[in-house]
């Protein structure tokens, strides 16, 4: 079985979602509980359980759907309508992840705030636990930001404060480059544990918040970091089942993982159970198989070349009542689980998205592409094709083919095929601006308003007399 990060002596901090607003901070004797190195780190270890929550409640089940390749199915079907509100439902979902991340920060803080007043641990030991809660608060607060725009900002300052306003996304962002740079300065170059941040975690997600906010020179530089540090290489497949040694669910650890959250028969995630149908050999149990595409309707996947491994790991035919060229994905599967919950890791920053990065920041840099940028695209499609990633092959992408725009395009059309099912491409989308035209173009929709940020859900306003439910609220809500 994998091992992952435990709780243990610090369940009690695990309170309820609406415990975050409506109570105050638990009765914990911070002054003796904090003072021996073990305590902090057992603290540090109650940041990622709330985490894996709000990856498996929100970010890995709803963002996979609001895609331009595929459908929702039954419930999930208004999320990838696009042309509508989120229904009750969904918005419940997303009211699971907004509480876990919460939670997530809020646990954070306290290590923060208590780990510096520590009598037994050393300096060092206090600023390297310090610095991974600092990174897991900025990580939790950059998915936020992106899925809720402007939110309450609670730190170690004011964590005790019902009435929060939202803030701006420039306070935002300076809160998590603020903390992703002390971590990035603390933390070491690895970790024992497998899913723990290391310094090379933080300069993945550092490149990423720089693309975000058109800091390219930025966001090359710490790609290229990671790149250079030659910790990482991409997995050599030959079949299309190769790339199970990156996505299986037995498999923890690899040269392509960077950040990872963690799941193991202990701690389950959902994501299989809705991917699969009940008869598919993929997951031993039950599966409910929400979400679905079509190889021929959908223009992305039409286009998609059949020599390419991932097209054929990814998607398999099932007839599930809306014709012969229905496709299910099957990139995380489970034939073993125990339940009709997997062990799949979700891999939130593997080696092939700092490729990616690297590829369109140093184009935007250059106002076009470079042979250096080209050759990490091609690293990523070479082995696509089962070819040597480092070797140059006859599938290889020409610079002489593409300008700035036409490049920044099969960048995205590139992270499409290698990262789906991974509930990256819709925030990819939105950050660059071609969310309305490719859902126009893959699936005929005019995206709503709605759709661009998610609402504000009723167990933060309920609480938080800062928030306005109708005019702090998200533009559609």
């Amino acid at each position: 079985m994998k091992n992952i990060l435990l709780l243990g002596i610090v369940l009690f901090l695990a309170v309820a979602c609406s415990d975050i607003l409506e109570e105050k901070p638990k009765a914990i004797a911070t002054e003796t509980f904090y003072n021996t190195a073990d305590e902090i780190e057992a603290s540090v270890f109650a940041i990622y359980g709330p985490m894996r929550d709000a990856f498996d409640d929100g970010i890995w089940f709803i963002n996979d759907v609001e895609v331009d390749y595929a459908v929702g199915r039954s419930s999930l079907t208004n999320l990838s309508d696009f042309d509508q509100p989120f229904s009750t439902t969904n918005i419940g979902r997303i009211s699971g992840a907004w509480g876990s991340f919460y939670q997530t920060i809020r646990n954070a803080n306290l290590v923060i705030l208590n780990a510096p007043n520590s009598s037994e641990a050393t300096q060092e030991e206090i600023t390297r636990y310090v610095a991974e809660a600092k990174f897991l608060r900025a990580f939790a607060y950059y998915y936020m930001v992106r899925n809720w725009g402007g939110i309450p900002l609670r730190t170690e300052g004011n964590m005790i404060d019902f009435d929060v306003h939202r803030s701006s996304l420039v306070d935002i962002y300076k809160l998590i480059i603020d903390d992703l740079e002390y971590a990035e300065t603390n933390l070491p170059e690895s970790q024992e544990e497998k899913g723990r941040a290391d310094k090379y975690a933080v300069k993945a997600v550092l490149s990423h918040v720089f693309l975000q906010l058109e800091r390219w020179a930025d966001a090359r530089g710490k790609a290229l970091e990671v790149i250079n540090s030659g910790r990482y290489s991409l997995v050599q497949v030959g079949t299309r089942d190769d790339y199970y040694n990156i996505f299986g669910p037995d498999i923890n650890g690899s040269s392509e993982e960077i950040f990872y959250i963690k799941y193991n028969n202990e701690y389950t995630q959902q994501h299989c159970r809705f991917r699969h149908h009940v008869s598919s050999p993929y997951l031993n149990y039950h599966g409910v198989h929400a979400k679905y595409a079509d190889t021929i309707k959908t223009k992305v996947i039409r286009e998609w070349d059949y020599k390419d491994l991932r097209k054929k790991f990814n998607l398999y035919n099932c007839n599930i009542g809306y014709g012969k060229t229905t496709v299910l994905f099957k990139k995380f599967i489970d034939p073993d689980a125990i339940s009709d919950y997997a062990t799949n890791d979700y891999p939130a920053y593997r080696f092939a998205d700092i490729l990616l990065f690297y590829a369109e920041a140093d184009c935007r840099v250059n106002n076009g592409p470079t042979s250096d940028g080209m050759e990490k695209l091609n690293m990523i499609h070479r082995r696509a094709y089962g070819y040597e990633t480092n070797v140059a092959s006859p599938v290889d992408f020409k610079v002489s083919d593409y300008n700035k725009e036409s490049f920044i395009n099969l960048v995205l059309k590139e992270g499409l095929y290698e990262q789906m099912d991974e509930a990256k491409r819709f925030l990819e989308l939105k950050r660059t601006g071609k969310l309305q035209e490719a859902v126009l173009e893959n699936r005929g929709l005019v995206v709503a308003e709605s759709h661009i940020l998610w609402p504000i859900p009723s167990i933060e306003y309920d609480y938080n007399g800062a928030i306005d439910p109708t005019t702090d609220q998200n533009p559609g809500y």
